[in-house]
């Protein structure tokens, strides 16, 4: 299907200062639109620093060789299917797949863009200038998401939970029996606290309270992490991206948006306020990829789309099912807490039942700071994420623990993280006595 699929292809990666660059040949037949990955010597990754923020994360050497793909042009019929096959298996997968966010008929927008082109999308296509938008705020997340609506005019009221904590339902029910809504915005987990928020729960208030009222979701550290049932919950819209629990490199926004929201949009009365991520602009062109055909707008980033696919097909047809997989998060997830706050450290979530399950949030023990910590666990190969809320960035740091460091205990990724933190600790107690 390849220019050269016939043919076998040896690449020459020579060394370089690319950390996964190597010196090593490779035989590789392109057999079909992804290239087949038994290769006579199979790639695998230059030794390198563990990657443990709460994103990018590590991601395994199919994706990361899949990324390495030949340059392809984004309109030829080799490329569309791998496309077509992404926007299929974000929403609900193949028959012989899971469901990735459980939706039948959802509209997935994938476009080249961090996360936060996620909340361009939903700002400009969903909510009109002047409209009103309620924010729930768990934490530095939900103040910028409300900083996006209000760049595009929305008015936006804010429901802040305690550093820590979740928004209680209680007040969500409050402040939609005050006003009308248009959308309310959740932070699934929000990535500087790492606390975790009942989408489901809150989905059911608004349904009950507000049943107009578009429930969106920032789920950039959620999705592929914790469970997410978009049709059965009643979410609008779930926003993400690629580098979190999804496992591919950083670079592409992936939106799914209920056929409500696609309503919505198509019925609003004055025109879209944004040009790069106008669903005008984009839905022809997701509508024409999953059908297998390419279509033109802006250029995808194909290597990019390539590498995701790969993810996607070890998410949904790898050996560990989908629930497997959230239940691994759940388990590595306490691990880790557990073995931090045995040794003196404390979660930054108020309660077990707001805990993040893709990452951990941690107080620095008494007497201790960052750099008490941080770079003693850089130095034996963990590179962890230093504190983000603004009210207590420097008295916590986080770690990410998503996708192939959980669901592969081959790599050793989580014991590595646990001995470093003890053994950081340990020499910081040291070197204070």
């Amino acid at each position: 299907m390849f220019p050269m699929s016939s043919a076998l292809r040896n690449i020459s990666l020579q060394t370089s200062s690319i950390s996964y660059a190597l010196t090593r040949i490779f035989r590789n037949p392109l057999a079909s639109s992804v290239r087949n990955m038994s290769t006579e010597r199979k790639f695998v990754q230059a030794p390198h620093k563990l990657l443990v923020i709460p994103g990018p994360i590590e991601v395994t050497d199919e994706v990361l060789y899949a990324n390495a793909h030949p340059s392809m042009s984004h309109v030829s019929p080799e490329f569309a299917p791998v496309f077509g096959d992404c926007i299929r298996m974000i929403r609900q997968g193949h028959t012989y797949c899971g469901q990735l966010l459980y939706s039948k008929d959802a509209q997935p927008f994938l476009i080249a863009g961090s996360g936060t082109l996620g909340w361009d999308q939903v700002s400009a296509n969903l909510v009109e200038p002047g409209e009103n938008a309620l924010v729930l705020h768990s934490g530095y997340f939900g103040d910028s998401f409300a900083d996006c609506l209000q760049t595009y005019g929305a008015n936006v009221d804010q429901v802040k939970a305690e550093i820590g904590g979740a928004v209680k339902e209680a007040d969500i029910e409050s402040a939609l029996k005050a006003k009308k809504y248009k959308i309310v915005t959740v932070t699934h987990v929000d990535t500087s606290t790492a606390v975790l928020s009942d989408i489901k729960a809150i989905a059911n208030i608004v349904k009950r309270v507000s049943p107009d009222t578009l429930v969106v979701v920032d789920a950039v550290c959620s999705v592929a992490s914790e469970e997410i049932q978009m049709d059965a919950w009643g979410i609008d819209v779930v926003l993400t991206a690629s580098q979190k629990g999804l496992g591919t490199p950083p670079g592409l926004s992936i939106l799914v948006a209920s056929q409500k929201a696609m309503q919505v949009f198509e019925n609003r009365s004055t025109p879209v306020t944004t040009y790069y991520g106008s669903w005008k602009k984009w839905l022809p062109i997701m509508k024409a990829y999953e059908n297998n055909s390419a279509a033109y707008f802006a250029t995808p980033p194909v290597n990019l789309i390539y590498a995701f696919h790969a993810s996607l097909t070890q998410i949904m047809q790898g050996s560990v099912s989908l629930e497997q997989r959230f239940k691994l998060h759940q388990e590595v997830s306490q691990r880790i807490k557990k073995a931090a706050e045995e040794i003196g450290f404390k979660g930054v979530p108020l309660s077990e039942n707001v805990q993040a399950n893709g990452m951990t949030a941690l107080y620095f023990p008494d007497g201790f700071v960052a750099s008490d910590i941080i770079p003693r666990l850089l130095k034996k190969d963990v590179v962890v994420a230093g504190g983000l809320h603004t009210s207590i960035k420097d008295k916590y740091f986080r770690i990410g623990h998503m996708g192939a460091s959980v669901v592969d205990p081959s790599r050793g990724d989580i014991d590595k993280i646990i001995s470093a933190v003890k053994e950081a600790l340990t020499e910081a107690k040291a070197s204070k006595q």
